[in-house]
């Protein structure tokens, strides 16, 4: 029996929670890239600046970021992102669904 390869369905299942992942960590305070690959990094999500750029644009696009520049002292000014007005709103929805899908999974995993 051949072994089913469980890569490509892991990376569907992470880029779909990804943003949500993104906006729990921005929402407290503004957070900087490299801040986020390390949060991400700690909680064993393991995600790539090529990764994380186009999330954060597409994001930002979507007006749920915003981002500002802050002087360093270790070099240039740096990008600190934040979540909007409306990206809590989305926060929140995301939430709802979360649990909505967590609340599923662990009905299915009690009886099954």
């Amino acid at each position: 029996m051949e072994k089913v390869n469980s890569d490509n369905s892991k990376t569907q299942m992470l880029k779909g929670i990804l943003d949500y992942c993104i906006l729990l960590i921005i929402k407290e305070k503004p957070v900087y890239v490299a801040d986020i690959i390390q949060i991400l990094k700690e909680a064993k999500l393991i995600v790539v600046e090529g990764t994380i750029y186009p999330l954060l644009m597409r994001l930002k696009n979507m007006k749920l970021l915003s981002y500002q520049w802050i002087e360093s002292k270790q070099g240039p000014p740096r990008k600190y992102y934040r979540i909007t007005e409306s990206g809590s709103e989305y926060l929140t929805e995301l939430q709802a669904t979360w649990d909505e899908i967590e609340q599923t999974i662990n009905h299915l995993k009690s009886i099954y």
